[in-house]
């Protein structure tokens, strides 16, 4: 493998379209409220800045994670795709450096954003943006490296949920809007509980590897039955969501086209339940991940 195909390989490409659908669907709606519909969504240098500045959030995610389970030695005996620092591809020193370019690339991007949306108007506000800029990042890190890194207790699922979900959505819509009202919370829940969907089937699919290396992600501490039953409750409930925010908007049925994306959802939820094998999850991911995707596009096309 060479080092351009190892990078890319560690930036995990596939994760990416999850990553940027609380960014869709709260920059739809807010390019709703905001601009005239002859004002379409892609040609908002603000969506796009947005969508830029997650995708180096989550690459920086993706490349700490390799580097602190690397490091950990928690995937030494991995299955299914390779991580690059675990297999010596890449060097701790390498991705530290990546890391940091990322880093200062992505804050780079935030920096603009936040000075695009407010400018000079609203010094306070841009100043809880920047720092949110800051956590962020933080975070991203923080998953899987450090003595106290909140991947290896159980809590990626909270802040999956929350930056996600409720930052992704709220903080996108708000840049737009400079406003915020309770619906939102609906799809931001939706969004939140489909994303965290996808790690705790990526933590179901590693549960025996997690176990034995010590990394006690909330699969690893519920047992795989009631993570299953976790895993229901996610899906579903990110679906009663988003149908409740439309009923509360409702103007024409095709609205509620999305509802094709959650066709996935539920055959997903037919294999959780019958699987034996959690490395055959695997494929899994993608599905869910993707549906994810779909939903927000169509959700955004059709609101």
């Amino acid at each position: 493998m060479t080092k351009i195909k190892a990078w890319i390989a560690a930036a995990r490409l596939r994760t990416l379209p999850l990553s940027v659908s609380g960014i869709i669907v709260g920059a739809s709606l807010g390019n709703i409220e905001s601009m005239s519909s002859s004002a379409p969504l892609w040609t908002s240098c603000l969506f796009w800045l947005a969508i830029l500045a997650t995708i180096g959030f989550q690459v920086l995610s993706n490349f700490a994670n390799d580097y602190g389970d690397g490091i950990r030695g928690t995937d030494a005996n991995r299955e299914g795709e390779k991580r690059m620092v675990a297999s010596g591809i890449i060097s701790p020193k390498q991705m530290k450096i990546g890391m940091i370019i990322t880093g200062v690339i992505t804050f780079f991007l935030a920096t603009i954003l936040i000075f695009s949306a407010f400018r000079n108007e609203n010094f306070i506000i841009s100043f809880v943006f920047f720092n949110l800029t800051i956590v962020s990042i933080i975070a991203a890190v923080k998953y899987t490296v450090g003595k106290k890194a909140y991947g290896y207790s159980g809590l990626g699922d909270v802040f999956v949920f929350l930056f996600f979900g409720l930052l992704s959505v709220l903080g996108s819509y708000y840049l737009f809007t400079h406003n915020l009202h309770w619906q939102l919370i609906l799809p931001a829940t939706a969004i939140g509980c489909f994303s965290t969907a996808v790690l705790n089937l990526n933590n179901m699919r590693d549960i025996e590897n997690d176990s034995a290396a010590g990394k006690n992600t909330l699969v690893v501490k519920l047992g795989i039955q009631k993570a299953k039953k976790y895993h229901a409750f996610l899906l579903l409930f990110g679906m009663v969501c988003a149908v409740i925010f439309t009923v509360l908007n409702y103007s024409e049925p095709i609205q509620f086209v999305y509802l094709i994306a959650f066709i996935p959802f539920l055959l997903n939820l037919k294999t959780v339940f019958k699987n034996k094998v959690p490395i055959m999850l695997d494929g899994e991911l993608k599905k869910v991940a993707l549906s994810t995707f779909l939903f927000a596009i169509l959700f955004t096309i059709f609101i």
